[in-house]
């Protein structure tokens, strides 16, 4: 006898974000130093910075969810990636909307808000391919909450574990895959 059914049905995604694992590599030598660009956040009503991929939510008007990273990137950095790569994906309890999000409904397929609900966030590695900061534009920029300061952290686990990158998930994925990531970036990955 098998065991009991105890199959839970998939918790709702009611909301998805897009964020970049953005490496900045010497086109000369791709096999040598590299810096992974973060931007160090401080809010209002906490002492402690934090440190976050560039990136944000999936919107109704983005074709896919690599479309919202472009536009993520271009707005938070003033900012062209190239070489995307899906790495890493975390899936952390979300049951309350998004505050943008139309009509009290999720950003995502029109589904309805749900008390159990997940976000998932989506982290994709790509190369920096141009960065000009007077160019950033969004939320972010127009109605800041906080600080938001853009940085280069070296790419090594020294680098990535220095600061407290969040979430805790991806600095652990990050810590532990610096060498896997960069091959992901490889030209013979196909």
């Amino acid at each position: 006898m098998g065991p009991a059914n105890t199959h839970q049905p998939p918790r709702p995604v009611v909301k998805r974000t897009a964020r970049a694992i953005l490496l900045e590599l010497d086109p000369d030598d791709p096999d040598g130093p590299a810096s992974i660009v973060l931007i160090k956040r401080l809010r209002p009503d906490s002492p402690r910075p934090y440190w976050i991929t560039p990136g944000g939510g999936v919107e109704r008007d983005d074709r896919t969810v690599v479309d919202a990273l472009h536009r993520e990137v271009d707005e938070e950095l003033g900012g062209k990636v190239v070489d995307v790569v899906p790495a890493f994906v975390d899936t952390v309890s979300h049951p309350h909307p998004h505050p943008h999000a139309p009509g009290g409904t999720a950003v995502d397929h029109g589904a309805p808000l749900h008390p159990h609900g997940v976000k998932v966030q989506h982290f994709f590695v790509c190369r920096l391919a141009s960065m000009d900061l007077t160019r950033r534009h969004g939320p972010e920029v127009d109605e800041p909450n906080g600080e938001y300061e853009v940085v280069r952290l070296p790419f090594t686990r020294e680098g990535v574990t220095s600061v407290n990158v969040v979430p805790p998930s991806l600095r652990a994925y990050l810590a532990a895959n610096i060498e896997g990531i960069r091959a992901l970036l490889a030209s013979d990955l196909g």
